[in-house]
C-alpha cells in the first residue's frame, strides 16, 4: 500500500469516527445550531421592523421585518459556521488531553489522517448546520432569488469558509492547554458578523468601527453570500471571500501541523 492510499484509507476511518461521534453525541451539534437559530428569531421578530425600515424596505412592497430577513440570513450562515468551528476546537483538544493520541501513536496510522478526519467532519457539520438554520429561515419567508448555479457558488463558498474556519480552529484546539479554553479562543469567530455586514450596513457604523467592518475577512464572505442567493452581483466580495479563506486555511493548516508535530513529537 503506498503512502498516499495509506493517508487516504486512514483519514475516512478518522472521518467515520467524527461523523459517528457527532449522530451518538447530538448536543453539541444541536447546541452549535440553536444558537444561529435564537439570533436568527430574535433579530427577524424583535429588531427586524426597525432594521429593515433602515436599509430600505418600502419601495418593492415587502415590509421591513420580510426585507431584513433576507439581508440577515447570510451573516447567520456564517455564524453558524463558525459556530460549527467552535466545537472543532473541543473534539480537538480533547483528543489531546485524554490520551488518545497517545494510542494512536502506537498503531500504524497516518499522522495527516487525526487531523484531516477533523477538518472534514466538520466541513460536513457545518453544512448540515447551514442546511438547518436554512431550512428555518425559509419557514420564516426568506425567499432567496437564486438559480441553480448561485446555488452551487452559495455552497461551495459556504464550504470553503467552513474549511478555512476549521484548520483555524484545529490550530486553536492544538495550543489550548484545556478543553475548557479550547472552547474559549475560537469564540471570537462566532461574534465577527457581528462587526461587519452580517447584521447592518458598514456604512452605518461609526468611522472606526466601519473601517475595520470593512477590512475584516467575515464582511467579504457575508456580501458573496448574499449576492449568490440574492442573485445580485458578487462583484469584488467573491474574490476577496475566496482569497481571505484560502489564506487562513493555509496559515491555520501550517499552524496546526506544528503544533500536531511539536506535541506528538
Amino acid at each position: 500500500m503506498t503512502t498516499i492510499v495509506r493517508a487516504a484509507t486512514d483519514s475516512s476511518t478518522m472521518l467515520r469516527r467524527n461523523l459517528l461521534r457527532m449522530v451518538r453525541y447530538p448536543s453539541m451539534t444541536l447546541m452549535l445550531v440553536g444558537m444561529p437559530i435564537v439570533f436568527l428569531l430574535l433579530f427577524v421578530y424583535v429588531f427586524g421592523a426597525t432594521l429593515g425600515a433602515g436599509i430600505g424596505a418600502g419601495g418593492s412592497g415587502t415590509d421591513g421585518r420580510t426585507a431584513y430577513l433576507g439581508y440577515v440570513v447570510p451573516g447567520i450562515l456564517l455564524m453558524t459556521v463558525a459556530a460549527a468551528a467552535n466545537g472543532t476546537a473541543v473534539t480537538v483538544s480533547m483528543d489531546m488531553t485524554q490520551g488518545l493520541i497517545a494510542r494512536f501513536k502506537t498503531m500504524p496510522i497516518a499522522r495527516v489522517a487525526v487531523l484531516t478526519g477533523h477538518v472534514v467532519g466538520n466541513v460536513v457539520q457545518s453544512l448540515i448546520g447551514v442546511a438547518v438554520v436554512l431550512g428555518v429561515a425559509l419557514l420564516l419567508g426568506y425567499r432567496p432569488a437564486a438559480g441553480p448555479l448561485g446555488w452551487l457558488g452559495a455552497t461551495g463558498l459556504l464550504a470553503l469558509i467552513a474549511f478555512a474556519m476549521t484548520w483555524l480552529s484545529v490550530a486553536l484546539g492544538l495550543v489550548a492547554k484545556n478543553v475548557e479554553s479550547a472552547s474559549n479562543l475560537p469564540m471570537p469567530l462566532t461574534f465577527l458578523p457581528f462587526l461587519g455586514s452580517g447584521f447592518v450596513p458598514t456604512d452605518s457604523l461609526p468611522v472606526g468601527l466601519a473601517w475595520f467592518a470593512e477590512h475584516q475577512p467575515f464582511t467579504p464572505m457575508i456580501e458573496g453570500v448574499r449576492g449568490l442567493l440574492s442573485g445580485t452581483p458578487v462583484g469584488s466580495a467573491g474574490w476577496l471571500a475566496v482569497g481571505w479563506s484560502v489564506l487562513i486555511s493555509a496559515l491555520g493548516y501550517l499552524w496546526a501541523r506544528r503544533l500536531y508535530d511539536r506535541r506528538t513529537g
